[in-house]
């Protein structure tokens, strides 16, 4: 719901509350309660039934949470009786003179419903003309702050200034040839090509030459028919006269026409001082900061209009407080009078704010409407519900469409140029250069698709080696699948040389028993411990031969087993070293799961970086959006804080409250932060925040409650709008 559906919704419960209390207060000061038959009666007659209707479909808009539109409004006051014939159709009958008390009770509540929602509709039309305005300020901003944007408005801009520049040596040329062919007959016209011609461009030259030689023809052909038909010869002689004072009148004229064209043109360029003086980019610098201030002139009128309707409209006050029955009446009066007058002279710019507030009061008490209640009669009295009515239609139908379309005209002529304007040159060198585009894409064309195929190629190779493979291989691991586990070595590498290096030192104690057992043989027993020692790593057999033959090397090793014994503690060697690295691809084993996760990361992470950078690109994403807004919250807080700012310089006189424009300004930034909190802040905090913002707008308590109430919208959702910056 938005602060103006929640005002209108204030206004129409304090209206209810006024209305009835008023009732009570007539009833008690009479002292006489109607009967329960009479108000029956009364309240059952199809007038009263149809007020009733009206009233309850004008309270509908606060019910839903959204004002009514215009049109309705209208219609339903047309539908009411209360306007005159000259303002509704024959279908709606006026309204009738005689009525009962409660009859104008009903229309006086359906004239302040209305009211209230004529009040909505122009709350709402306010803050739409000054929300947009800041766009356009911020846009001369950046070109006043760069040169180079500056160039490039008069670059924009150009076209139109020539058109312009064209339009005025057209219509003041004209204007002159006009004059000229006032002053004197055009065959007695002095030609010189350097005097009293001083006006631009062409437009009625043309059509005057070619109405000249018409005319002429005419005469011609008139005067032929009554000579007759005896002078033919006669006219073949005239034709080719007439056809060398054409031509010579022709000339003539063009001759008048281009000297006033550059006498014009001449005297401009003269005249023109500024451009003389300056640059053209300097003098789109001035015509930019011109603009500018206009803009905020009428920002600045239009929030101090706005601050006055906040302020000074539809003040009820308390039920209780009521000095007589006609104090609400005289406040929708005024109100819509107060309406009407900001409306009409929020586009004065011509006059600063004080002489605006001031001109917007007097208005309100010299309205002669207004003036008049002091001397009402009992006719007028009754009256009065259909004054009003008729007065709201008027500003329904003409006073808010009018603002519109002055308020239009006003920001088009001020606020930035066109997108044609802006962007014409981005088009034009596009247009030229789609020549030279499309002469290399066709020189290129075989080179850009196969680099388009070699793109396709690398991505689809990069998504299943480096993301589908390894996804994969987790899932094998996961199932323990055999085809997936990790290995330094081959699975029976070890078994087989380990049993190799048993059969060698087995055999080895075989033959040389006095070595490995102390004994001329070897018995079964003996043997089945040497194996189950090598499957421990001891092979003393094999060391006790080396020991002995290491003594007498050379005989060991031509008649002994030295050879034979270094080659068996060469098998064990490489038995020890493959135990070795069976305990590592054990240990690989272990973390099977997490390598693969390793492996998987790079892939995910930069199929992770480009979606996301594409979603980017293509229509964005809802947190970048969030983003953004949140960032603008936090603009709009640091305008709210510069308007108190600035109000707390002027409470050293004595003044607690901000001014009205100030007001103004502030209602629109809260307009603002409430749109902005519908997609920054979770479901659960915008009541909260909402609640905070009608406190913050409420100028009752004065300003430093008011701070107060930021400083706690800035630490209370800090979380929100720091955390999505």
């Amino acid at each position: 719901m938005s602060i103006v559906a929640d005002q209108v919704r204030r206004l129409s419960e304090r209206l209810d509350e006024v209305s009835l209390a008023e009732l009570g207060l007539r009833d008690g000061h009479q002292g006489v309660h109607p009967s329960a038959a009479e108000d029956a009666t009364v309240l059952s007659s199809p007038r009263v039934q149809e007020l009733l209707r009206i009233v309850k479909n004008l309270s509908s808009g606060s019910a839903s949470g959204q004002p009514l539109q215009s049109a309705r409004i209208q219609r339903l006051l047309m539908q009411s009786g209360l306007l005159t014939e000259d303002d509704t159709s024959a279908m709606y009958p006026p309204v009738v003179k005689t009525k009962t008390d409660y009859e104008s009770d009903i229309e006086w509540l359906l004239v302040g419903k209305a009211t209230v929602q004529t009040f909505g509709l122009v709350m709402s039309t306010l803050l739409d003309d000054i929300i947009p305005l800041g766009n356009d300020i911020w846009y001369w901003d950046e070109i006043l702050g760069s040169y180079s944007d500056s160039v490039l408005y008069t670059v924009q801009t150009s076209p139109l200034r020539m058109w312009w520049w064209s339009k005025e040596i057209y219509y003041d040329s004209l204007s002159r040839f006009q004059s000229l062919n006032r002053a004197m007959p055009p065959n007695e016209i002095v030609h010189d090509d350097d005097e009293f011609f001083r006006s631009p461009v062409p437009g009625e030259l043309i059509t005057h030459a070619h109405t000249f030689g018409t005319k002429h023809h005419t005469d011609s052909d008139n005067a032929d028919e009554v000579s007759g038909a005896g002078e033919t010869d006669g006219a073949g002689d005239e034709g080719p006269d007439l056809e060398v004072d054409l031509s010579l009148t022709l000339s003539r004229q063009w001759r008048q026409f281009y000297s006033i064209v550059r006498t014009s043109i001449a005297e401009r360029s003269i005249t023109d001082l500024r451009r003389r003086l300056f640059s053209r980019v300097d003098v789109c610098r001035a015509e930019a900061q011109e603009k500018r201030q206009q803009l905020c002139q009428l920002r600045e009128m239009s929030a101090a209009g706005l601050g006055i309707l906040m302020g000074e409209g539809l003040r009820f006050g308390q039920p209780h407080a009521l000095r007589d029955e006609n104090e609400w009446k005289s406040v929708l009066e005024q109100s819509v009078v107060l309406m009407d007058m900001i409306l009409k002279n929020t586009l004065s710019l011509e006059s600063n704010l004080q002489e605006f507030e001031e001109k917007i009061f007097n208005s309100v008490k010299e309205d002669p409407g207004l003036i008049m209640q002091a001397y009402n009669t009992v006719e007028a009295e009754a009256e009065r519900p259909a004054v009003l009515a008729r007065r709201i239609f008027y500003l329904l139908q003409q006073g808010i469409p009018g603002h519109l379309w002055s308020m239009n005209q006003l920001a088009r002529h001020n606020g930035r140029p066109s997108r044609l304007v802006r962007y014409w040159p981005a088009a034009v060198a596009l247009i030229v250069s789609s020549s030279t585009i499309l002469r290399i894409l066709i020189n290129r064309q075989d080179d850009i698709v196969n680099w388009i195929r070699g793109l396709g190629a690398t991505t689809r190779d990069f998504w299943f080696n480096w993301v589908v493979e390894p996804v994969r291989k987790i899932i094998g691991t996961i199932r323990h699948d055999t085809n997936s586990e990790i290995a330094i070595m081959s699975r029976d590498s070890l078994k087989a040389d380990r049993e190799s290096l048993e059969r060698m030192v087995v055999d080895f104690a075989c033959d040389n028993p006095n070595v490995a057992v102390g004994a001329s043989s070897i018995t079964d027993s003996q043997i089945t411990e040497i194996r189950s020692k090598v499957k421990e790593g001891d092979v003393t057999p094999v060391l006790r031969a080396y020991e002995k033959d290491m003594k007498q090397p050379f005989v060991g090793a031509i008649k002994g087993d030295l050879v034979r014994s270094l080659l068996i503690q060469v098998q064990k060697t490489k038995v020890d070293l493959e135990v070795a690295i069976s305990g590592i691809d054990a240990l690989l084993k272990s973390q099977e799961l997490v390598f693969g996760f390793v492996g998987l990361t790079p892939g995910i992470f930069v199929t992770i970086g480009v979606v996301q950078y594409l979603r980017t690109i293509f229509g964005g994403r809802k947190s970048v959006r969030k983003s953004r807004k949140a960032r603008s919250s936090v603009r709009v807080l640091r305008n709210i804080d510069r308007i108190f700012s600035a109000s707390t310089v002027g409470q050293l006189t004595g003044d607690s409250l901000i001014s009205y424009k100030d007001h103004g300004l502030l209602l629109c930034e809260i307009h603002a932060l409430r749109k902005l909190a519908h997609d920054v802040l979770p479901r659960d905090m915008r009541k909260e925040f909402i609640e905070d913002l009608d406190e913050l707008g409420n100028l009752s308590k004065g300003t430093k409650m008011q701070m107060r109430v930021l400083d706690r919208i800035h630490w209370a959702y800090a979380e929100w709008l720091v955390k999505m910056r």
